[in-house]
């Protein structure tokens, strides 16, 4: 066992000191939520009389119940593009050695290089062409082109430490090349998909500026389109804010521990691929 040194005192020193860095403002998160209105205390003080009315004001006044279903379903049917594209693009660019599948990889890769904000006002004039603004489909249509080169990507790299032979067992048992993927290698992805399912549900749930520009105006708002309706040019309710956000993390948070040991076996195999 390795002796306790002043450099393993410094390094928990380090440790103790980033955790608090990272847990203050949750800390005002939650105490500001349960902080009546009339309490201009600071916000480092625990909340002496706690309520839980900003919660009830934020479901009620923003329609955080229909914000809720709505960024559950363009949430539900993006993720569940991303995974069925990206997994059937990341197959054969994994098995197959020639020169074409390398480049459409690294094709692939290039769409990591562009900027989110690119292609706003060019997919809002052909959304709007469409006659599609104002629905969620739009932000489904964004969300699973954007990142499909991040998942092509994680998918890539598992399947490329995944030897051959359950596929060859397949084959010589009569399976065809789809049945040996659905059957026998997409379960075998289960750990890189959950890591899948979970990165991009966060990055779609908390996404703010697109339903902000595509859905403006119109009923099919998200969570934090609908929590920000709280934000004003001259006055802020900052305990609803932050009771609506509270309310806005819990199915994220739900998903994360249900996925977390996935999610790390998913960026273990990818780091040593």
């Amino acid at each position: 066992m390795r002796r306790y040194s002043w450099g393993t005192g410094l390094l928990e020193i380090v440790m103790v000191g980033t955790t608090l860095v990272f847990l203050v403002p949750v800390y005002i998160l939650v105490n500001l939520a349960f902080r009546r209105m009339d309490d201009l205390s600071t916000p480092l003080l625990p909340t002496s009389q706690p309520t839980i009315d900003n919660f009830v004001t934020a479901w009620e006044q923003a329609g955080l119940g229909s914000a809720l279903l709505n960024s559950l379903f363009i949430t539900v049917v993006s993720v569940t593009l991303i995974v069925i594209m990206a997994a059937l693009a990341s197959y054969p660019l994994a098995r197959v050695t020639g020169g074409w599948s390398r480049a459409a990889y690294m094709l692939f890769m290039i769409g990591l290089l562009l900027p989110f904000q690119l292609v706003f006002i060019p997919l809002y004039q052909t959304f709007s062409s469409l006659k599609i603004l104002g629905t969620p489909w739009p932000l489904i249509i964004l969300y699973a082109g954007h990142q499909m080169p991040f998942s092509i990507f994680l998918y890539t790299s598992f399947l490329r430490a995944l030897p051959r032979d359950v596929e060859e067992a397949a084959s010589i048992d009569g399976a065809n090349l789809w049945q040996s993927f659905w059957y026998v290698v997409f379960p075998i992805l289960t750990p890189v998909t959950g890591t899948v399912i979970i990165l991009n549900a966060i990055l779609v749930w908390n996404d703010f500026m697109s339903p902000l520009l595509y859905l403006g105006g119109s009923r099919h708002q998200t969570v934090p389109v609908a929590i920000y309706g709280f934000v004003g040019e001259f006055n802020t309710v900052w305990p609803v804010v932050f009771a609506g956000l509270l309310i806005g993390m819990v199915p994220v948070l739900l998903a994360y521990f249900a996925l977390q040991e996935r999610i790390m076996q998913g960026f273990n195999t990818s780091a040593r691929a």
